[in-house]
């Protein structure tokens, strides 16, 4: 496998360093930015199911909260957060797949977790005005880098070149005493060949429940170096994160009393007084360091070589009342000759990560054929480990002593080749071939002081074929197939989950492009073999916890149009309609393993759907009412009423206004956003959970139901100007 990498990373260095053809204009910079993701993106008339966003089109809401939730409005997206109101822990589901089941590329590099493959989207605030574009495929899609892809995958370029000097002035503000502050820059290209940009950016807010406060600091550093036909790419970003912890939600009974309670951090001191710890808070930085080399050799081959390093560490601290001294390596000790053998303490759980890419593709593009290759190599080593750093008894304990430590080791190898032909003016083929080389270790205990002790591999092949059929010059019709295979992640394997999942992706499809109509419809099946399912319980730091399902499968019907009506009014409506069933699935009930046959897969909504409206009443002058609505969704797998969380219909409005021919300045754009217009109350995540009584009725086994809530927040709203200097 090393001498595979070895030899193509070679190869492509031979390639880069080969060609002489001179760069004319901004279309071939723009072509060359794009090698960056065209290995992992498709185009207009591909037979897989996308959406694009463009720079613009996120500038219109991009007032400090994070990019799920600037993606609210697409099809199938369901977008959720902590603490209420878009700030901090924000989380993406689509087609009722959750994120660590959504594919996260920056650049063609992998953002998701490589052990828990989750994305945190909170180690990078306000990364939204540093993105040039991206690319959401839902389904399988085409081939990507990291873990497949079986909900969707967003594939995001940061920001391209800019050809001319530029400075911009951020500043936001709002409800819950939000707050954004960011600057950008560019010196244009100097002497036509090397651009400097960067950003910085702050954000802070109270959230819409108690004590979910985010504190978010955040850069982005740029450098670019253009000749011939070269484009050479350095890039340093990163975020710090400080977020006080929302994870827990609240039970039925306090969402209709106390909607914004927070139960984190509660314990009672000495003299019986309920009270809050101070810092019961997330801590996490993220540096990234990325090199490209995208190279055009001549007229039909392009090449881009990527190296990536992430750097990750930090941990989440913790009150936590009565707990032995056996659980933290402390000896019992004496006082007034009362053996003592519990305390209250703090502690600290601790992530501390390394992850190291290289990724190397090339692609060759004539007359009919286009055809991309590539080889993506990563390697991940986190350590995992708790610290005590304040206990009521000290015992034997040292600042700092480490009660548990552990390590996770993941390399992986990807091999790609996809093509795409012309066959003639009607159709197009494509055929996309990918073979996936996994390995995951880990050593050591998991938190709850459990050896954990796996060395795993895992090989996938994964082939994805598709037609394009144009039936007339408005309309297009397209039919695909994908297949996609996945390793379990960390939690899983600490649940004793050894068994890889299976996707089988149907697509077909029907476009409609006119000068005023544009319509894109789908129909999907997606089959499931050992479906990692959220049951619908979390753990102890609100994690999803999930299970194997066996057979189960999502087919649904997807639309998505934009209607001009006038020049200066549009409708731009979705929806998706959809059926996700598990087949003959096993529960325990009432002490019973009982087959329920035909059950609903957990947070897979039937009807998802949104609209917006937009209107510029004048040049400058745009009016935007955006509406969303997600029909009720099961939390669990077992249909049971209990676990039910309602359907909800919520409204923003969006004003932007554009101040033109200011003295000594570019430009100077006002913004406005009020989210959820109608003040409606409603819960867009929670939580379900069972357990056994034993105990109320001797001999008689009882399954007892609860459930938890993830409240939104009520009417708010966010202004915002940027001074374009």
């Amino acid at each position: 496998m090393k001498k595979q990498l070895i030899t193509a990373v070679l190869t492509l260095l031979f390639f880069n360093l080969s060609a002489q053809e001179k760069v004319q204009d901004s279309t071939k910079v723009q072509i060359l930015e794009e090698v960056l993701v065209q290995s992992i993106r498709v185009s207009a008339d591909s037979p897989i199911t996308h959406s694009n966003i463009d720079k613009a089109a996120l500038a219109k809401t991009n007032l400090g909260q994070d990019i799920p939730v600037l993606l609210n409005y697409l099809p199938s997206v369901v977008t959720t957060t902590d603490a209420g109101a878009g700030i901090g822990y924000t989380s993406i589901r689509v087609r009722g797949s959750d994120a660590t089941r959504v594919n996260i590329t920056i650049n063609g590099i992998p953002y998701n977790d490589s052990e828990s493959q989750g994305t945190f989207w909170v180690n990078m605030p306000d990364f939204a005005s540093s993105i040039e574009n991206l690319q959401l495929q839902r389904g399988v899609g085409t081939s990507t880098n990291g873990s497949g892809s079986f909900g969707a995958s967003i594939n995001i370029l940061s920001d391209a070149i800019s050809e001319k000097t530029y400075g911009e002035i951020g500043l936001a503000g709002g409800s819950f005493n939000s707050q954004k502050y960011n600057v950008k820059f560019s010196t244009g290209l100097l002497n036509n060949h090397i651009e400097l940009s960067g950003r910085l950016s702050k954000i802070s807010s109270d959230g819409y429940i108690d004590r979910a406060t985010s504190d978010l600091k955040s850069y982005f550093l740029q450098g670019a170096y253009v000749n011939d036909n070269t484009l050479i790419k350095a890039l340093v970003f990163g975020g710090k994160e400080k977020t006080y912890q929302a994870w827990y939600g609240i039970d039925a009974e306090t969402l209709e009393t106390d909607r914004t309670f927070n139960p984190s951090g509660i314990y009672t001191d000495d003299e019986g007084n309920v009270k809050f710890y101070d810092n019961e808070t997330d801590n996490y930085s993220q540096d990234h360091y990325q090199l490209f080399w995208n190279q055009k050799i001549h007229n039909y081959w392009t090449t881009s070589l990527g190296l990536n390093y992430t750097y990750g560490r930090g941990y989440y601290e913790q009150y936590k009342e009565d707990q032995d001294f056996d659980f933290y390596n402390l000896d019992p000790i004496i006082i007034s000759e009362e053996i003592i053998n519990t305390t209250d303490l703090i502690r600290r759980r601790w992530l501390d990560n390394d992850y190291y890419v290289v990724n190397a593709n090339v692609n060759y593009k004539k007359d009919q054929l286009d055809i991309s290759a590539g080889a993506f190599y990563s390697h991940y080593d986190g350590d995992h480990f708790g610290e005590i750093i304040w206990s009521q008894y000290a015992s034997n304990s040292e600042i700092r002593d480490r009660y548990y430590e552990g390590n996770g080791a993941k390399n992986e190898f990807t091999l790609f080749a996809k093509t795409t032909y012309y066959i003639n003016d009607r159709w197009i083929a494509y055929g996309d071939l990918q073979g996936r080389f996994i390995n995951y270790k880990t050593s050591g205990v998991t938190s709850d002081k459990i050896p954990l002790e796996v060395d795993e591999d895992y090989n996938f092949f994964n082939p994805k074929a598709g037609l394009t059929f144009e039936l007339s010059q408005k309309n297009q019709l397209y039919a695909s197939y994908g297949r996609a295979q996945r390793e379990p992640n960390r939690n899983d394997f600490e649940n004793g989950i050894t068994k890889p999942e299976k996707l089988n992706d149907y697509e077909l499809g029907w476009r409609f492009a006119a000068k005023k109509t544009k319509v894109s419809t789908n129909l999907y099946f997606m089959d499931y073999k050992d479906q990692l399912v959220l049951t619908g319980a979390i753990d102890d730091v609100g994690a999803p916890v999930r299970a194997t399902s066996g057979k189960s499968y999502r087919l649904g019907l997807e639309i998505d149009a934009v209607f001009s009506i006038f020049e200066n009014f549009k409708i731009l409506p979705n929806i998706a309609l959809s059926t996700n069933k598990n087949k003959d699935f096993v529960a325990s009930i009432d002490g019973y393993f009982t087959n329920l046959g035909t059950t609903n897969i957990s947070f897979s909504p039937s009807v998802i759907a949104a609209n917006k409206i937009e209107y510029k009443p004048l040049k400058n002058l745009q009016l935007g009412l955006y509406s969303k609505y997600v029909g009720k969704q099961y939390m669990g797998n077992v249909d049971s009423d209990v676990s039910q969380l309602e359907a909800y219909f919520i409204n923003d409005f969006n004003i932007s206004y554009s101040l033109n021919n200011i003295p000594f300045l570019r430009e100077i754009v006002l913004t406005g956003l009020v989210n959820n217009i109608f003040n409606v109350k409603y819960v867009s995540n929670g939580y379900y959970y069972t357990y056994d009584d034993t105990f109320s009725v001797p001999g008689v086994t009882t399954t007892v139901e609860g459930t938890g809530y993830y409240p939104q927040a009520t009417i708010n709203f966010l202004i915002g100007a940027i001074i374009k200097l």
